[in-house]
């Protein structure tokens, strides 16, 4: 069993229901702007989900071909069982076999080894975008975006996540946080002290659908 492994042994099973207060608002709302951020997707489109965990996201992005890739056997395993379709890899050194129209990593982007060579190897076989989340009390949002630049991601947007992890909260209560999302200097001044911003980076010139 690698570290990996072990490390989620006897807790992936159900994980994505456990982990969330409110599994489905969260993993919803995160599928919602991998769709709509940045370039739209369309009916169809490839999707590749990088640290994937049990793949409880791809219930929600079943419009598009969902590929999920994890480096923890139990997880992979879990996520199998869902019915989705996931490979046993590091998001280090995996490369898809068919270039994708986006790829995405959440809660996940720590794993990289060497983040600006890690946004590279993605740019690669990446066609519309790279969607993932960014703690900006963790990691400075300019030395993110230069590294996404170096990349040759060009077109850089960040959209706060209101969604709580840890707390469900009431329908209107929950509403009301995911329209705050778009408030600006309000919103900036709330990501101060908790939640987290969902990125998309592509590149301006891009046009046309991803190649099998």
């Amino acid at each position: 069993m690698t570290d990996t492994s072990a490390k989620y042994a006897g807790a992936a099973e159900r994980w994505s229901e456990e982990a969330y207060a409110d599994s489905v608002a969260y993993l919803r709302h995160r599928a919602e702007l991998i769709v709509a951020l940045g370039h739209p997707l369309e009916p169809g489109d490839r999707i590749l989900d990088l640290a994937c965990g049990d793949a409880g996201l791809a219930d929600f992005l079943r419009p598009y071909e969902y590929i999920g890739v994890d480096a923890s056997e139990e997880m992979v395993r879990a996520a199998r069982a869902r019915g989705a379709r996931v490979e046993l890899a590091d998001l280090n050194d995996y490369e898809p076999p068919e270039s994708v129209a986006a790829t995405t990593c959440f809660r996940a982007i720590y794993y990289a080894g060497d983040r600006r060579a890690f946004f590279r190897r993605v740019a690669g076989y990446t066609e519309k975008k790279l969607v993932f989340d960014l703690n900006p009390r963790q990691y400075a949002v300019s030395e993110v975006r230069a590294d996404l630049a170096a990349a040759g991601f060009d077109r850089v947007e960040l959209r706060p996540f209101f969604v709580p992890q840890t707390r469900a909260l009431p329908g209107p209560l929950a509403a009301l946080l995911r329209a705050a999302e778009g408030s600006g200097p309000l919103a900036r001044a709330a990501l101060r002290v908790r939640f987290t911003y969902v990125v998309a980076a592509s590149r301006v010139g891009w046009v046309g659908r991803p190649t099998a």
